[in-house]
């Protein structure tokens, strides 16, 4: 299941980083230079893992990126201010806002799911 979950997820990195620069608003999110650049490099690493990886370093994968991207919403609703729950990492460069914590809770839960579902041992089909 994690390999599944990362080659998924590793394309929709992939696409979301290429789109960010032609469309920085896309589904109302703030897609800047270094939130595009973060997600091609998600991507790849993901798709890599999900492709070329085992069962255990995909597991290991989703376990870590989900933790991260979990925390990430949290506190992004958490240390957020103003009506968008503005959270400010490098002004001008990477800012989240109440889209951009929703969508990484989903995906925090998402890789989570994938890492938790799949057991270290099991051979890849």
């Amino acid at each position: 299941m994690a390999n599944k979950v990362c080659t998924i997820l590793g394309v929709v990195f992939l696409l979301v980083g290429i789109l960010g620069f032609v469309m920085p608003s896309l589904l109302g999110a703030h897609l800047m230079l270094a939130h595009n650049i973060v997600h091609l490099v998600t991507g790849v690493l993901a798709l890599y893992v999900g492709l070329k990886g085992s069962a255990g370093g995909a597991k290991t994968f989703c376990l870590v990126f989900g933790v991260v991207y979990l925390l990430l919403g949290i506190c992004g609703f958490v240390m957020g201010t103003g009506a968008d729950r503005m959270l400010v990492v490098m002004a001008g460069q990477l800012e989240f806002g109440t889209i951009d914590h929703a969508i990484h809770l989903l995906l925090g839960i998402i890789f989570l799911i994938g890492g938790l579902t799949t057991r270290s041992s099991a051979a890849r089909p």
